[in-house]
Parts: C-alpha cells; structure tokens; sequence
C-alpha cells in the first residue's frame, strides 16, 4: 500500500513538473516562433500558417542603413566573450596554483578575501570600475569591455578547490625534470582539472554574453556595442518592428543554446559542484 501511494506521488510529481517546464518553454517557444512569422500574425496565432525569414533578412539587409550593424555587434560579443573567457582561465589558473601549492603569510587572508568579494553584488563596483576605466581613457572602446573582468574570484576559487585535490607528486616529478612553473600549471595542472577549466570557461563566456548594463554603460557608438546593447537601442527606436526584434532576440539567444546543448553534462556538473 506504502509503494502504492509513493508511486501515485511520483506520478503527481512528474506531471506538476511537466506542466511548470511547459510554463518555462513558452516564452522561448513564442519568441522562436514570432521570428518566423508573417508580421500580421505574430499576436493573432502561436502557430503561423507559413514559415518565413523575412524579418532575419530585414536585419540583415536594412540593419545598416539604420544605423545598426547587427553581425558586426555578433562578431564583437563573440570576440569580447572567447577573449575574457580565455584571460580569466589563464588568470585563474596561476593565482589558484599559488593559492593551492605554495606556503606563504598571506596565503589564507587572500583567499578569504576573494571568497569575501564574492559576496557583494557585481553592481556596487559600476561606479569605481567607471571612474578607473575613464582616468585610463579606455571608455567608447572594446578594451572597457574586457579589461574589468580578466580576473575572476569565481574563479579563482573554484580552480583553488579542485587544485587542492591534486596530488603533489606530479608536481615535484616535474620539477624534477626542470619543468617551471608555468609549464606545470598548463601542461599538468589544467589538463588533470580539465573539468573544472571547462566549467570556468561555460559561465564565463555565458555571463559576458549576456552581459548588458556594463556595456550599456561604458559604448555609446554603434560600431562597438555588443549585440544585447544594440539589440535593446534597436527595440527602444524600432519597436514597431516587433518581428525584426524578436529575430535578433533568436540570433542573441542561439549560441547559449547551442552551447548549452553540447556541454549540457558540464553544466550539470558545475551546478553540482557549486552546491557541495
């Protein structure tokens, strides 16, 4: 009877849950489907009675003669997100190899710094980073969109941990043999926590993507936006143009998609790793 019941449970559950991923697909669903809509029936129908690219060609045709360079603005989140996701492995590396295998004074006040700044909101240093970014004459440049965030505390600590698991015996095998340090960190270190340099990577690349209010912030020129912030100035002058938005919404939206879909399992074990 006890079975019974906790299966009539599971039952219940799998249905409630079924229906709240509808609920959370809809949006997306629609979005996907405005974008290949006629413009007549993007709020009269879910399903359109024809599929069409009319309102993909209107961005890339018509994109710039207004003033608003949509493959460019691709090009460049690509650019800025492989070129940030690239400088904070590289940074995350070392520091964490220091942290993890070298003694010294400062070592546990630094690492209990880093996981203390963690705890703040990435708003609260808009302000200061602004100020720095323009006494360094770097603002309307895509140097303001990637010097800010080479380093990364998440991280750090996160190549600190998995670092820390990593038997000392590699190292001083390779020490042995004249290898140096940064030979170790690239050569060792990362292809055994190449999990973790994965993970590192995904979030990375997928925060800066989405990335908005910072370059919102510091470009004011077309021809430098990222393609979120050129997305929201194109909806701000051109709303009327509903179907070109929400295909340049589809176009923002497929990377993370696909990304998502080929390293799903890293995913899966980022969000592990992150609740142990």
């Amino acid at each position: 009877m006890t079975n019974k019941k906790i299966q009539s449970g599971n039952v219940i559950l799998h249905i409630v849950m079924f229906f709240l991923a509808l609920i959370w697909l809809y949006p997306y669903a629609w979005l996907f489907l405005a974008s290949v809509k006629p413009s007549a029936e993007i709020y009269t129908r879910f399903l359109p009675t024809k599929f069409t690219l009319e309102h993909f060609r209107f961005i890339l045709e018509s994109a710039e003669r207004m003033n608003r360079p949509f493959i460019r603005a691709f090009f460049i989140s690509l650019f800025v997100s492989v070129t940030v996701t690239v400088c904070v492995i590289i940074t995350s590396a070392i520091i964490s190899f220091a942290l993890s295998k070298y003694r010294f004074k400062a070592r546990d006040g630094i690492f209990n710094f880093i996981i203390f700044q963690m705890v703040f909101p990435g708003f609260m240093f808009t302000i200061p980073l602004y100020i720095l970014m323009r006494n360094m004459h770097l603002l309307n440049s895509l140097a303001a969109l990637i010097v800010p965030f080479i380093m990364s505390g998440w991280g750090i600590f996160m190549m600190t941990q998995s670092f820390r698991g990593t038997p000392n015996d590699y190292i001083e095998a390779a020490k042995i043999d004249g290898a140096g340090d940064l030979f170790i960190i690239f050569r060792i270190m990362l292809p055994l926590n190449n999990s973790v340099m994965a993970i590192v990577g995904l979030f990375t690349f997928i925060g800066v993507w989405d990335n908005f209010m910072w370059p919102l912030i510091v470009i004011q020129d077309y021809y430098k936006m990222p393609l979120s912030v050129l997305l929201a100035s194109f909806n701000h002058e051109y709303g009327a143009y509903i179907g070109p938005v929400m295909a340049g919404s589809v176009i923002q939206t497929l990377p993370m998609v696909l990304i998502f879909i080929i390293f799903r399992k890293a995913f899966l074990q980022g969000i592990s790793m992150s609740l142990k």
